[in-house]
């Protein structure tokens, strides 16, 4: 961060329905001098250990919202969230900060989660989640079906939108078997973006 090296992409996120842009999600990606752009899978399980991974989630928290802030349409911007940001105590003070700061209205904004996020406190997380929502911020949970996925975490935690890991949806013209995961996902949670 300090050397200028980490920076935000932003991918657009297509409604099926309309074909049309509703939002973009921010993905941190980190331009190393002499190895070139590196993915967050290389890089993010580091910060995470290392504890690292809290500074650069306030940084991508704030980039994205300021820039969303400046849109002329109201489209929704969606960050991550990793488990080790959830187990910060003032994790919510600090997202309805940065709302405050950037004056980005707090239904714009999107924040993905993991199931690990959900099992290490969950009374805490909960908690937090219920807070944000309250706030009016949108609580997504990624990549489920990978790890210890839970068809009652969806139905415990107040989630707005769930989205089924890549390895389903990429296979869904060919594998019935991923056909009949997806849809019983959406079968069970509404509100559902695949």
């Amino acid at each position: 961060i300090i050397r200028n090296q980490i920076h935000v992409s932003y991918q657009p996120i297509i409604d099926t329905k309309t074909d049309q842009i509703s939002g973009y999600e921010a993905l941190m990606r980190w331009n190393r001098p002499g190895h070139g752009m590196s993915e967050p899978n290389i890089f993010i399980p580091i910060a995470e250990e290392s504890g690292t991974i809290v500074q650069l989630g306030e940084w991508i928290l704030r980039q994205a919202c300021t820039e969303a802030a400046r849109w002329p349409d109201p489209l929704s911007i969606a960050v991550n969230v990793s488990p080790v940001q959830f187990m910060l105590p003032n994790l919510y003070d600090q997202i309805a900060g940065i709302l405050a700061e950037t004056a980005l209205v707090p239904q714009r904004l999107e924040l993905e989660i993991t199931e690990a996020a959900l099992v290490r406190d969950r009374a805490r997380v909960m908690a937090t989640l219920v807070r944000l929502l309250e706030l009016g911020v949108r609580i997504v949970m990624v990549d489920f079906g990978t790890g210890f996925s839970s068809l009652s975490n969806l139905m415990t935690f107040p989630l707005d939108k769930i989205k089924d890991d890549r390895c389903f949806t990429a296979a869904l013209e060919t594998d019935v078997a991923s056909r009949t995961i997806v849809a019983s996902d959406m079968a069970a949670y509404s509100g559902i973006s695949a």
